[in-house]
């Protein structure tokens, strides 16, 4: 992405013929549990996307996958992933990796307008909800949609990816 991932989330939308509504986020509050609690959305219509790196076993460059799961779970990077990526060991990629490889910054991350050839993976509890809001590709805005939404840009639908999440701070 360059300049203006917001605008190419808007592209990609677009081009996918997909509804959404745009929503303005101030981007102090573009984390996710500040973003519900102030904007009212239920942590469970949430949808976060999270860049994953995989370390290939026997060495060598790393791959980078997304992820997208409801806020009210946490992503199974080291069962669910690092088992369908067939890697030696699976993490969160950086901020700065997820800058890098999407231009986008943690907040505004998106499963729209990632780069070409990126897989996307989405949670079977994601396809249940009756809409959720996504990153809008910047800190300042989201995008409200049908969860098929995930499917026109290429998802594929994964069980059990996520994790219900504990009670509390943290898995809010």
């Amino acid at each position: 992405m360059t300049e203006d991932p917001g605008a190419q989330v808007r592209e990609a939308l677009d081009a996918a013929g997909v509804e959404y509504e745009v929503m303005d986020c101030d981007p102090d509050l573009a984390d996710t549990a500040a973003f519900c609690a102030h904007y009212g959305v239920p942590v469970e219509q949430a949808a976060n996307t999270i860049l994953v790196a995989g370390k290939p076993r026997g060495g060598g460059a790393k791959t980078y996958m997304a992820c997208v799961v409801l806020a009210h779970t946490r992503l199974d990077v080291n069962g669910a992933v690092r088992r369908r990526l067939d890697v030696k060991k699976a993490s969160f990629a950086s901020a700065d990796e997820t800058r890098d490889l999407t231009g986008m910054l943690i907040g505004g991350v998106t499963a729209a307008a990632l780069p070409e050839g990126m897989a996307l993976w989405v949670d079977a509890r994601v396809m249940d909800a009756p809409w959720v809001v996504l990153g809008g590709g910047d800190r300042s805005t989201k995008v409200k949609a049908a969860p098929s939404v995930l499917l026109a840009l290429g998802a594929e639908v994964v069980d059990d990816l996520a994790v219900l999440a504990p009670p509390g701070p943290s898995g809010a």
